[in-house]
Order: C-alpha cells, then structure tokens, then sequence
C-alpha cells in the first residue's frame, strides 16, 4: 500500500534527505521545511521504500502539497 507524506504547512523546502528506493523507517526525518525562520521536520510516518520524491529543495509547498511516497513494507 501506498502512503503519501503531504505538507502540513505553507512552507520552503529546505532540505530532502531521501530519493526514491531508498528505504526509510516511520521516524526517519526524510523532508525539512523553513516558514518564518523555523525548521520543521516531516517524518516518514510508516516504514517502506520512498517510490517518488515530489519536492527538491527550494520549492516552495503549501498545506497539503504531497512531498514523497512510500511504499508500506
């Protein structure tokens, strides 16, 4: 099953840590946002293997933007 990491917030991409097949843990820190000089990271949330990275760093995502994919191991 598929599950799909999206922004929880209008933020700036600052960093990706994963690419795509690339095995990840549900606490792997895999995305940093940037929003009024905070750094958020997302987590995985489920573990698998990151299918797609949808954002490069520098983009800019809003709430509910998908940010990667991941296929539950």
């Amino acid at each position: 099953m598929s599950h799909v990491v999206n922004a929880e917030i209008a933020a700036t991409v600052l960093s990706v840590s994963v690419e795509a097949g690339q095995k990840v843990q549900a606490e792997d820190a895999v995305v940093v946002l940037e929003t009024l000089k905070m750094e958020i990271p997302v987590l995985a949330g489920v573990s698998g293997t990151v299918t797609e990275v949808v954002v490069r760093a520098g983009d800019v995502v809003h709430d509910d933007d998908p940010l990667f994919i991941i296929a539950e191991d």
